[in-house]
């Protein structure tokens, strides 16, 4: 595995983490390089899709886990990001990691199928959040589990968040899948 990808505690979700060249115009990062992401996953991921969505200040998104393989970058602002393992034959089904982006630290994450991300804005300013897919959005994939399912027991950063009517009533991890917890 490339010295710039790292593997978390849940497997096949990776952080990419690549140096950052700073001068007095500002700064040149990489995000990753095909090769060396396709060579990690031991697969080839083909983006197909490139997506761009802002948040303001104190919204929380997700939790939602789409038939895709992801790679997420935000380029400013502050958020804390959770990414659940919901693969039923892992042995990590139902543990989560926690990431915060900010500007003092950036870096990407690779989130494949089977596992579930969502994020909130911490900071005082939008965030921008881009992210490539390897598959076409339609609309019809629409798995979420609850923000705050107590089985999860996710410590979000924020109080009263701004969340969409959807994610409101988005079900809990026991009610998509009973018998994980029978």
């Amino acid at each position: 595995m490339s010295d710039f990808i790292k593997q978390t505690n849940l497997k096949g979700l990776l952080k990419l983490e690549k140096p950052t060249f700073e001068d007095d115009r500002g700064f040149f990062r990489e995000v990753f390089h095909l090769d060396e992401l396709n060579q990690a996953l031991g697969f080839e991921f083909k983006p197909l899709q490139w997506n761009h969505s802002r948040s303001k200040p104190k919204v929380l998104r997700g939790i939602h886990a789409e038939n895709w393989n992801k790679l997420i970058y935000p380029i400013s602002g502050e958020a804390f990001a959770v990414v659940v393992d919901i693969r039923e034959d892992s042995e990590t089904f139902g543990k989560y990691e926690t990431f915060i982006f900010d500007d003092s630290e950036h870096f990407g994450l690779f989130i494949p199928k089977g596992f579930a991300n969502s994020f909130c804005v911490t900071g005082e300013i939008d965030l921008d959040y881009l992210y490539l897919v390897d598959a076409y959005y339609d609309g019809s994939d629409t798995t979420a589990i609850a923000w705050d399912d107590p089985d999860l027991k996710i410590k979000w950063p924020i109080n009263d968040p701004i969340i969409s009517e959807r994610d409101r009533n988005n079900p809990k991890l026991r009610d998509l899948f009973p018998e994980k917890f029978k």
